[in-house]
């Protein structure tokens, strides 16, 4: 027996919220739709009809899922979507640069997770998979629909869930024309005088219909000016000084960004008779987010007399400060830009077919310059150690000074020089003679290439791009249980590429130095007195690079790591993939759910270079013509297939009650930057590493200057079994409660590979000596040295470095398991008293148990993450409070030299707040369709920190709070 499920909310949610369905979507709804059936359709807006429509989906849906959803376009109320996403159950929003950027579901980071739009796979611009959902602004949105359990139908996929975001469907939705208007301010102020805490948003939207409603098309233009000021706290780690856990060196600037972004998305749906239903839509996103990092970096030094205190708690003074003041000017620049096309046509009653064809294309230039100053170029005579003084308090949250002496040049500009103050040019040893002179040091030595690096301009080049063609076809049957069948096949092509470029920079003054040039500097000093510095110098750090200051010389064939971190990845896949959907009556129970499989066969394969140094000092370029030699280039290719079921059963236990059961397997690819064919052997210029013994027993001690590196084209994808059980009770229009167990065993992962090899005799490479005598050798200086076992050098001591090192690269194998649990309510609380219509919560808890059998933690995993809002409407007043804590994770950030690195966040409870007041039943007919908020984020000022095993902090990011004010004005 047949029956239909009569929840009205699900009707609502097909009525006015039809837009949260993917193109693919439509035929399915179509075939399973009866034109003659009454659809209750109301006006439900704000704050609880959003809610609403998001409870039918979740309803509605035979996977177990979470949605947003807006009344119309234009009316998701953030600045982006993944600000909207981190606030439902099961997901954990990670900040970037202080905005919500990425996004965890089921503690996978979204480079797990998979991404679409419309059903389509997205692109982002970033380094791998994982989309920067922060790109894409709400006002083109009209909602999205994560998928935490998946169907055979479901062609994007993650371990850790889909996320598919909608764009609206102009002749399924109501016609409109809506102008958006944005005042941003940051709740810091700048520290750098170039930039202020003022942005604005502008967007504007319509959806219109023609040919008696058998055209349609949406337009929505969105244009983003967001600034953003950050104080950065670094250090390059602790170690024990004299009894107390002080920094080797430090890293604090004071950051200031600005984020231009300009979307269009454009939507044309037509439908030329009865079979036909043809959609084509295109996205174009460019935006630029440019700023500068300016402050100091330098070594520590302690005064052993001066030291009160121990272990994080002490109090002293630094001598012998060198700093280098570094301004960094970034420019990041990117475009996103996609087209597509899907073609529905109705065989009969019960059949249709459908094609969808896509192509989607990203760029992304991400520069970085540095710009040194100093008290002098590094070599020249300086005041004494003690007169180059300052006084510092240590605890857990890291050192501050509290007043310095013979520093005060960093406020003045005539006495600041433009050169580098430390001796960090040993990359350009194959370039010595073009840097030697005659001129003596203070320590009697001639200038060289140690003392010749005054900056670095350092960028990298990404495109990709993505073709995807999809054919498919939905029938309805009555075969037995068997009540609708979706057959079709798929293809997509990718491609993707990063070009990782830097050149040393050194200014026009060498081997002597200069003050900055007056034209260079801004009106106004840069605050550093958050951490004790006070004001320094502001001058445009581009400048020197523009006019030619700077004499630039290429580091790709200088540094082996940055050639081996260049190259191209291409991916093939083919689907093959059937779901069929089942209803039947089981004791006395309605049990409805769908049963499929793909086959999915993958053609990858990666170009890329192997980056060593040769015998002239240069990477890859024997014959010095400046190219790369052919013999460091490689290419290497492989192909797999995987079967992945799945099955999703839902028994309704009583009305609007239901249990659900899911069980899948899933892959998520490995990331592109495992997969890249390009390598490197890396050498540490310091010193002190050159000083280690050549013994096995004290490599493992204290290191080595050796590294290697290289990169796994052959990774097959993550996999894992899925097993999903949850309990949903709806109660209300608005209101349900929900419990979910799941559990994804981890059956491969990508490990982390590490191999200890003789460098003079490599068994991974045909036993290559990678030693060169003059560039991976030393001479002791004046000063001496004392090695990092205690050995003492004298002066004229000639150092070799130890033969051993660690080899590094990527392999599958690796297995894990995680177990969670989610629980979910959202109550109107005018179910407890009527007094209380129009207030309501809705809060989860998602509880995570999760460990790769190495001991390591996933990436974007948390033990835990709650969430609760509590929201308040009448009368088009509307109150809304969100908070949602998190517990610490492991991510990415982006690293030296381009490359990314792993890196442990602290958790962080952020609270957001949003007021507003909705014009239409205000009695003020020219103001009906004027809607004003104002809404905060970060209420709470929390910090981004990551600490050591020891609680020190080693990064600290402070953000502040954000406030905007918005009007939202319908014309119709």
């Amino acid at each position: 027996m047949m029956r239909k499920q009569l929840f009205k909310p699900a009707l609502l949610s097909i009525a006015v919220g039809s837009a949260m369905y993917s193109a693919h979507a439509f035929s399915q709804d179509t075939l399973t739709s009866n034109p003659d059936e009454d659809v209750e359709v109301i006006a439900v807006k704000g704050i609880r009809g959003s809610l609403i429509r998001a409870q039918a989906v979740k309803m509605d849906n035979t996977s177990i899922v979470e949605a947003i959803s807006a009344e119309d376009i234009g009316k998701l109320p953030d600045s982006s979507i993944a600000e909207s996403l981190a606030r439902l159950p099961g997901l954990a929003g990670e900040r970037v640069g202080g905005r919500t950027s990425g996004i965890s579901v089921r503690g996978f980071k979204e480079d797990f997770t998979g991404t679409s739009l419309n059903g389509r796979e997205l692109i982002g611009i970033g380094d791998n998979r994982g989309v920067e959902y922060d790109l894409y602004p709400s006002e083109i949105m009209t909602g999205a629909t994560i998928y935490k359990t998946t169907d055979a139908s479901l062609l994007v996929q993650g371990i850790g869930g889909t996320v598919d975001l909608q764009t609206v469907r102009p002749l399924a939705a109501q016609e409109t024309l809506t102008l958006t208007g944005t005042l941003e301010r940051g709740g810091n102020d700048s520290d750098n005088p170039e930039f202020d805490n003022e942005g604005h948003r502008y967007a504007l939207s319509f959806v219109e219909k023609f040919a008696d409603d058998t055209l349609g098309v949406a337009l929505a233009i969105a244009s983003t000016e967001s600034p953003r000021n950050e104080r950065k706290y670094g250090v390059w780690g602790y170690g024990d000084n004299n009894g107390a856990l002080l920094p080797f060196g430090l890293d604090t600037q004071a950051i200031s960004r600005v984020l231009e972004r300009d979307t269009v998305s454009g939507i044309v749906q037509w439908r030329p008779g009865d079979n036909w239903d043809i959609v084509v839509d295109v996205l174009d996103i460019d935006y630029s987010d440019s700023g500068v990092i300016r402050g100091f970096i330098e070594p520590f030094e302690l005064d052993a007399a001066s030291l009160s205190g121990s272990g994080a708690n002490s109090t002293g003074t630094q001598i012998n400060a060198n700093p280098v003041l570094r301004t960094d000017p970034a420019q990041k620049d990117g475009e996103l830009s996609t087209y597509g096309i899907n073609l529905t046509y109705h065989l009969n009653d019960s059949w249709s077919v459908e094609l969808d064809v896509a192509d989607s294309e990203s760029s992304k230039r991400d520069l970085r310059g540095e710009s040194y100053a100093g008290l002098s170029r590094n070599g020249a005579a300086l005041a004494p150690a003690d007169e180059r003084s300052r006084d510092f308090v240590m605890s857990p949250d890291g050192i501050v000074f509290t007043g310095s002496n013979g520093l005060g040049a960093f406020a003045d500009p005539s006495m600041l020089q433009l050169a580098g103050p430390q001796p960090w040019g040993g990359g350009m040893a194959s370039l010595a003679d073009q840097f030697a002179t005659d001129v003596l040091r203070a320590d009697g030595e001639t200038y060289n290439y140690i003392n010749a690096q005054d900056g670095f301009l350092n960028f990298a080049d990404f495109e990709e791009e993505l073709t995807t063609a999809r054919f498919e076809t939905f029938g309805l049957v009555d075969w037995g249980i068997i009540r609708k069948v979706n057959v079709g096949v798929a293809y997509s092509d990718r491609y993707k590429s990063k070009d990782n470029k830097g050149f040393f920079a050194t200014a026009s003054s060498y081997p002597q130095s200069e003050a900055i040039p007056e034209q260079y500097l801004y009106n106004g000093l840069a605050d550093l007195s958050w951490a004790g510095f006070g004001q320094v110098v502001a001058y445009d750090g581009f400048a020197p690079y523009n006019d030619g200051e700077y004499t630039l010389n290429d580091a790709g064939l200088l540094e082996p790591d940055r050639l081996g971190d260049t190259f191209e990845v291409n991916e093939e896949v083919t689907t093959l993939f059937a779901k069929f959907d089942f209803e039947t009556d089981l004791a006395g129970f309605f049990v409805t759910g769908n049963v499929g499989a793909q086959y999915v066969q993958t053609d990858q394969s990666s170009t890329g270079y192997i980056g060593i140094v040769g015998a002239n000092f240069k990477v890859c370029d024997a014959d010095n013509d400046g190219q790369v030699d052919a013999s460091c280039i490689q290419s290497i290719s492989d192909d797999y297939s995987h079967f992945l079921p799945s099955l999703n059963i839902n028994v309704e236990l009583a009305e609007n009650q239901y249990v659900r059961f899911a069980a899948s397997k899933t892959i998520s690819r490995a990331r592109i930057d495992q997969m890249k064919a390009s390598g490197f052997v890396k050498f540490d210029q310091n010193i002190n590493l050159i000083a280690i013994p050549n013994t096995a027993e004290d490599v493992a001690e204290y290191g080595s200057p050796w590294s290697k590196f290289q990169g796994n084209p052959t990774l097959r994808p993550l996999e894992a079994n899925n097993f999903d059980l949850s309990f949903e009770n709806y109660f209300e229009d608005e209101g349900y409660v929900s419990l979910a167990l799941f559990y994804k065993d981890l059956v491969n992962w990508t490990r982390d590979g590490n191999q200890t090899i003789d460098f003079t005799n490599d068994p991974t490479n045909d036993g290559a000596n990678y030693f060169i005598p003059g560039f991976h050798d030393r001479t002791v200086g004046a000063d001496g040295l004392v090695g990092p076992d205690g050995t003492e050098y004298s002066p004229g001591t000639y150092l070799t470095p130890p033969d051993l090192g660690t080899f590094s690269f990527f392999e599958d194998g690796l297995e894990g398991e995680v177990k969670g649990a989610e629980f979910t309510a959202q109550v109107p609380l005018s179910m407890l008293a009527d007094m209380l219509e129009g207030f309501g919560i809705a809060g989860s808890a998602t509880i995570i148990d999760a460990e790769l059998s190495d001991g390591t933690a996933i990436p974007g995993q948390s033990d835990r993450v709650y969430s609760l809002t509590a929201y308040y409407e009448t009368g088009g007043f509307e109150i809304r409070v969100a908070a949602t804590d998190r517990s610490e994770y492991l991510t990415y950030q982006r690293g030296g030299s381009n490359k990314i690195e792993q890196a442990t966040r602290d958790g962080i409870t952020q609270v957001d707040a949003q007021v507003s007041y909705d014009f239409a039943d205000s009695g003020i007919d020219y103001l009906k369709g004027l809607r004003v908020s104002l809404q905060g984020t970060n209420l709470t000022d929390e910090d981004e920190e990551t600490r050591d095993g020891n609680g020190l902090v080693t990064l600290r990011r402070e953000f502040g709070p954000s406030y905007m004010l918005n009007f939202n004005y319908n014309f119709y």
